[in-house]
């Protein structure tokens, strides 16, 4: 995931004012290759083919979440692949913040930074400032999802893995519970990422296992949240069998509210499912544990794309974005969860 959070409705009105207002004056670093003058206009812009092709020296990689153990796994991996190209990676703090976030983008885009990789915490107000990088004639790639003002995306395969974990929900329902039941979705409607995750997820479920119960679809896509709505609908269905969710972090708070509310580690009427190949859903998963499923990305995959995509904008290829596949693993996926695990260590 990974997409988190969405700011406070105070919290974004002030990111929409900062994203229209004039661009921030801390340095965050020195561009790495030149760039046209502020009047280029977003078509030149967009990519190597119309301005010719360049050679990139630094990447700015904008991952909000900096609390995640996402970030930490993808910065080290992604400077690595940078470093093969002769490319060093710039990164921000955002610590969650979608006001900080848009004052070190605009940042970048006064400082010249030359590609700007993005994960936008308010897709509707980052717009703004794609486009006035675009008009800067910087490189803009959008981070799990898409803008109109863009040179190219990253996007995981959004709806598929929901469909991979909302099918394989429904086997085990058929299978284990006779196609009864109860369950509870965790989802998120705030970004193009988590809606599409979350169609994917109940439209498989609910359409190959219409037996079951539908109790709940709460919002939520971190572990504190997954284990605080989990724990409120315990309460009133201490019954339910099934939790789903849009995150692995979201999914693994309800793993943990249902062993603190009595529910053995690997009860057989149980099944839980996210989606990003978590660490610690992961681990649970290896383990035999009712964490049943999760729809993974493979973190190397990520990174490779946040440097290849930038460069190939560069170099005028045409169509640069890509869709990172996703995988879904289970119990029986040692060797794979051993990968992932590796890559996230």
């Amino acid at each position: 995931m990974n997409r988190f959070p969405s700011p406070s409705q105070a919290s974004r009105r002030q990111f929409l004012a900062l994203s229209g207002g004039t661009l921030a004056t801390g340095l965050l670093g020195a561009a790495g290759c030149a760039a046209p003058d502020e009047g280029t206009n977003s078509t030149q812009a967009a990519g190597a083919s119309a301005t010719g092709a360049r050679t990139l020296t630094r990447i700015g990689l904008d991952y909000p979440f900096t609390q995640l153990p996402l970030y930490s796994t993808l910065v080290k991996l992604s400077s690595a692949a940078a470093e093969k190209h002769g490319v060093s990676l710039l990164t921000t703090s955002d610590a969650s913040s979608a006001d900080t976030q848009a004052t070190n983008l605009h940042t970048w885009v006064s400082r010249k930074v030359p590609a700007i990789v993005s994960f936008p915490m308010v897709f509707e107000a980052a717009e703004s400032i794609a486009e006035a990088a675009m008009h800067a004639g910087l490189i803009w790639v959008t981070y799990g999802g898409s803008l109109e003002h863009q040179s190219a995306d990253i996007q995981f395969s959004f709806r598929e893995g929901g469909t991979l974990l909302g099918e394989a929900a429904a086997r085990w329902a058929h299978e284990r519970l006779g196609g009864k039941g109860k369950i509870a979705f965790l989802t998120d409607d705030t970004i193009q990422l988590g809606r599409e995750r979350t169609k994917g997820m109940i439209d498989a479920f609910t359409k190959a296992a219409p037996g079951v119960d539908v109790v709940a679809r709460e919002q939520a896509i971190d572990p504190d949240t997954g284990l605080s709505k989990s724990r409120a609908l315990l309460a009133k269905h201490p019954d339910l069998n099934i939790i789903l969710g849009v995150t692995d972090a979201a999914a693994y708070g309800g793993f943990k509210a249902l062993q603190q509310t009595g529910r053995g580690a690997t009860d057989a009427r149980t099944f839980v499912g996210g989606q990003d190949g978590a660490a610690p859903s992961l681990l649970a998963i290896k383990q035999g544990t009712f964490y049943r499923a999760s729809a993974a990305l493979a973190p190397q995959d990520i990174a490779n794309a946040v440097v290849d995509v930038p460069l190939a904008v560069a170099a005028g290829k045409t169509n640069p974005g890509v869709q990172v596949p996703i995988t879904l693993v289970g119990p029986g996926d040692t060797a794979r969860i051993d990968a992932l695990l590796a890559q996230n260590s």
